[in-house]
C-alpha cells in the first residue's frame, strides 16, 4: 500500500530519477496523496471519490513512463505498463482490453506473494535444512539417521556453508504439464481460453520428481517449496484483488495511436473501435479474471502519448472525460541533458562507470567532456527526429565502444574522458549526415 507521503515528498523522491518536469510530477504526486485521503473518508462519500485520471502529453523520451513506473515503485503498488495499440476492438485480431486487468492481478498476486513468503522464509528455511539434513543422513540406519548429536552436528555443517558442494538426490514437487490450448480467433475469446486454462490445471496432480543437485542449490529449492506450503493463498488473493482494485496503477502508453482522426473507413474505424472497448474500463466496470471479479472503478489509469499528429481533441468525448488531467511534459534541452548524465541515482554515466569498474577500469568524464556529449545529442535531436534523452545512450554508447571492447585488456588503468576524446570519436560519424541517420 501507498506510504504516507505528502505530495511535496513524493516530488522530492522523483526528483532522484527524473530530471525536470514538475507538471507531471505534481500532477501524479496529488493523486497519489488523493488515494490517502479517500482512505481517511468514513461513511458513503468514500465510495463517491473516484481517481482524476492522468494524460501526459510530449514527446518520447522525456520521462512518462519513468514517472507512472518510479511512482508505483513509491507507493508500492500493483503497476502495469501497456501499449494501447496492441489491443484492437473486439471482433478484429489482437489483445481484448480486459487483458490489462487481469495481467494487473497477476501482478498484484505475485507482489503480495513475494512479501508473504519473506514473512515465513525462516520457518521455511528451517524445514528445509531439516529435509536435506533427511536426504544427507543414511535412511537405512535409523539410529544413524535420527541421533539427535547426529542431526546437530550435520545441521552446523549445513549452515557453514561445508556441505555447500555436496551432491544430493532431492524429490521436488511440481505439477504435471497441461496441454497446450491457443485459441487463434477474435480476441473476445480471451476469457474462454482462460477458463479453460483454469479448469484443466484442477485435474492436473501435483507429482514427485527425483533431481540430482548440490546440497546449496537443494537448500534455495526447498525453501521455496516449503515457503509455497506455508502461505495461504486464498489470503493472497483476497489482499491482492483488494489491492489491485484500490491501489492498481496502469500506464496506457501511445494512446496517441488510438486516436481518429475523423475518416469513417480504414483503420480509424477499429482505433475508434478500441476507445470503446477501454471506455468501460476507464469508467468502472467488473472483469473476471482467474482470481475472482476485479471492480476497476478506483484504478488509476495514466494516458501517455506524443499527439504530434493526433490531438487529445481527436479522442472520443467519453474517453477525453475519463481522463480530466492534461499534463503537457517539456522538450529536453542540453541542461537537461548534462543533468540526465550525472545527477539522478541511476544517471546514465554512473551505470557506465560500475560496468566498466567490474574489468579494473576506472572511467572519469571531465566537466567539458560531459557538456559536450549533451551538445552533441541536443544537436542530433535538432537535426533528426527528437528521440528525447534515449539519445544520449547512443551517444555515449559510441564514445565508449573502444574502451568497452578493450576493458579486460588494459586493465588495470584510469581512463580521463575529455572533450577531445568525444569530438575524435565522433567526428567522422558527425561530418557525414547520412552515416549519423543510421549510427546515432
Amino acid at each position: 500500500m501507498e506510504r504516507e507521503l505528502t505530495p511535496r515528498e513524493i516530488v522530492a523522491e522523483l526528483d532522484r530519477y527524473i530530471v525536470g518536469q514538475i507538471r507531471a510530477k505534481k500532477a501524479v504526486a496529488i493523486a497519489l496523496r488523493n488515494r490517502w485521503r479517500r482512505r481517511q473518508l468514513k461513511g458513503p462519500i468514500k465510495d463517491e471519490v473516484y481517481p482524476k485520471n492522468i494524460l501526459m502529453i510530449g514527446p518520447t523520451g522525456v520521462g512518462k513512463t519513468e514517472i507512472a513506473r518510479r511512482l508505483a515503485k513509491l507507493a508500492n503498488a500493483p503497476f502495469l505498463k501497456v501499449e494501447a495499440t496492441k489491443f484492437t476492438e473486439v471482433g478484429y485480431v489482437g489483445r481484448d482490453v480486459e487483458s490489462m486487468i487481469r495481467d494487473l492481478t497477476y501482478v498484484a498476486v505475485q507482489m503480495v506473494r513475494e512479501e508473504e513468503e519473506k514473512k515465513v522464509l525462516e520457518k521455511a528455511r528451517e524445514l528445509a535444512e531439516e529435509r536435506i539434513i533427511d536426504y544427507l543422513l543414511p535412511q537405512s540406519s535409523t539410529h544413524i539417521s535420527y541421533d539427535p548429536l547426529t542431526r546437530e552436528k550435520f545441521l552446523k555443517m549445513l549452515r557453514d556453508g561445508a556441505l555447500n558442494e555436496r551432491e544430493i538426490e532431492i524429490e521436488v514437487q511440481f505439477k504435471e504439464k497441461q496441454p497446450t490450448i491457443e485459441i487463434l480467433a477474435a480476441s473476445g475469446l480471451e476469457e474462454i481460453e482462460m477458463q479453460l486454462r483454469e479448469m484443466l490445471s484442477t485435474f492436473m496432480p501435483f507429482k514427485g520428481r527425483k533431481r540430482r543437485v548440490k546440497v546449496k542449490e537443494a537448500l534455495e529449492i526447498l525453501t521455496k517449496e516449503e515457503a509455497s506450503k506455508l502461505i495461504d493463498m486464498d489470503k493472497v488473493i483476497k489482499e491482492a484483488i483488494y489491492r489491485t482494485e484500490n491501489h492498481g496503477i496502469i500506464f496506457i502508453d501511445e494512446i496517441d495511436k488510438i486516436a481518429s482522426r475523423g475518416e469513417a473507413y480504414g483503420p480509424d474505424v477499429s482505433r475508434e473501435g478500441v476507445q470503446r472497448d477501454l471506455l468501460p474500463i476507464v469508467e468502472g466496470t467488473t472483469v473476471n479474471t482467474r482470481y475472482g471479479m476485479v471492480r476497476t472503478d478506483y484504478i488509476l489509469f495514466i494516458g501517455s502519448g506524443a499527439f504530434h499528429i493526433a490531438k487529445p481533441s481527436d479522442l472520443i468525448p467519453e474517453l477525453q472525460g475519463r481522463f480530466p488531467i492534461r499534463v503537457e511534459l517539456d522538450p529536453l534541452t542540453k541542461e537537461d541533458f548534462i543533468r540526465i548524465l550525472t545527477e539522478p541515482e541511476n544517471a546514465i554515466l554512473k551505470q557506465y562507470q560500475a560496468l566498466i569498474a567490474t574489468e579494473g577500469v576506472e572511467l572519469e568524464f571531465t566537466k567539458e567532456a560531459i557538456e559536450e556529449m549533451a551538445e552533441i545529442a541536443y544537436q542530433i535531436n535538432q537535426k533528426m527526429e527528437n528521440i528525447g534523452a534515449r539519445r544520449l545512450y547512443t551517444v555515449v554508447e559510441k564514445v565508449l565502444e573502444d574502451i568497452s571492447f578493450e576493458a579486460p585488456d588494459i586493465a588495470p588503468t584510469k581512463i580521463v574522458i575529455t572533450p577531445e576524446y568525444v569530438r575524435e570519436k565522433l567526428s567522422d560519424i558527425l561530418e557525414k549526415e547520412e552515416l549519423m541517420k543510421f549510427v546515432l
